[in-house]
């Protein structure tokens, strides 16, 4: 497949601790993807399919296009929320005179809980960041492993998705 789109950068060359060193995005001290192109800019004729799949139109693009912005607005929001509970946790636990350990255990736990719920968004939001480049840019569709199309059902139902359904079957067997 040849593709005349220009070639945008991508966010896989960050370690896993930078995603885990998120800085709230009100403060707009975090790199995030660069203004979208939008999904005017995608050529849906471009997208591959597999076979017996109808072509992308430009609705369906659009529309996958708007999932992926309204799932970054969310994962954002998100991790808002999880800092500031974390925060609310930390100053707390500082605050445990008189706790016992029933208490003390159920702090940790809160706070275990909160910051794996925050990591967990923090990935997710690097995976959409990384779909909106690929979909505004070069390999939306296409896998990662067998560079074989990953199918339009497929990225309509999970538009993160970087592996065909073959490649994820073996990814996960291991």
């Amino acid at each position: 497949m040849t593709t005349t789109r220009r070639k945008t950068s991508t966010t896989t060359g960050r370690g896993a601790a930078t995603s885990r060193n998120h800085t709230p995005v009100a403060t707009g001290a975090r790199a995030t993807v660069p203004a979208p192109a939008g999904a005017e800019s995608v050529d849906p004729a471009e997208l591959p399919v597999r076979s017996g799949e109808d072509p992308w139109t430009a609705a369906e693009v659009a529309e996958v296009h708007a999932e992926l912005n309204a799932e970054l607005t969310r994962l954002r929001d998100e991790i808002e929320t999880a800092e500031a509970a974390i925060t609310g946790l930390m100053r707390d636990s500082n605050d445990g005179a008189g706790d016992d350990q029933v208490d003390a255990g159920t702090k940790n736990i809160s706070r275990e809980s909160e910051l794996a719920l925050a990591n967990n968004a923090r990935d997710m939001l690097d995976q959409t960041e990384r779909a909106l480049v690929r979909l505004e840019g070069v390999g939306f569709g296409v896998c990662e492993s067998c560079s074989k199309a990953v199918g339009k059902a497929r990225l309509q139902a999970f538009p993160r998705a970087t592996l065909c359904v073959a490649c994820k079957a073996k990814q996960e067997r291991r």
